[in-house]
């Protein structure tokens, strides 16, 4: 599959002539390690964005509680739509009306490395790895550093939405938690949501 057809939700649910969040095109691939994004969204339910840059788009997870600070914490995962790479720079106010109407800030940004592996501990591609339900990786961000996994739970016989669990693994997993997202602040701009909120009601974007 190419971005554009993995892309084809993201654009079926927006209208761009109403969003500030980006289409499809405008942000290469990453010429080193790739990349990844935990973005904070005030939508209807508050939550966090994680996303894994895969192929040329970036796997996307909405994380109720953030992201683990500890290695025995298990934090539900529930994936959503693949986002375009320029998706990694957005911050700013999706408008009311819109598909996931609320404000968005960048709380942690930078590369990670696959550790993917089959069953033997040989490394694999990690689209597959994906694929199969595992992978492991490791972050490079600002707050984020050291091991982590995401797997795929089961599917249960109510036929509910797909879930995954995001977990820390090994010593070097963050050691702060994810803060309250109403004071948590932006890893670009230093703003809380609140703060980001208000400058694009005064930019009158």
């Amino acid at each position: 599959m190419t971005s554009k057809e993995a892309l084809s939700r993201y654009r079926g649910k927006r209208d761009f002539s109403t969003t500030a969040e980006p289409p499809e095109a405008g942000a290469p691939g990453s010429a080193g390690r790739p990349r990844f994004v935990v973005q904070i969204h005030d939508a209807s339910t508050m939550h966090f964005d994680f996303r894994l840059e895969v192929d040329g788009v970036l796997k996307s997870w909405a994380v109720p509680k953030g992201p683990p600070g500890d290695p025995h914490d298990k934090r539900l995962a529930v994936p959503t739509e693949d986002h375009p790479l320029a998706y990694r720079d957005f911050e700013g106010v999706i408008a009311e009306g819109g598909y996931g109407a609320g404000t968005v800030i960048i709380w942690d940004e930078g590369t990670y490395r696959s550790l993917a592996t089959d069953r033997r501990g040989h490394g694999i591609p990690f689209a597959e790895a994906l694929e199969k339900g595992h992978v492991s990786f490791a972050l490079e961000g600002g707050k984020l550093r050291g091991g982590y996994a995401l797997t795929r739970l089961p599917e249960d016989r109510t036929g509910a939405r797909e879930a995954w669990l995001l977990v820390g693994r090994g010593h070097r997993t963050a050691r702060r938690p994810a803060p309250d997202p109403r004071r948590a602040r932006s890893a670009r701009t230093g703003r809380t949501l609140r703060q980001t909120a208000a400058a694009s009601a005064d930019s009158g974007t």
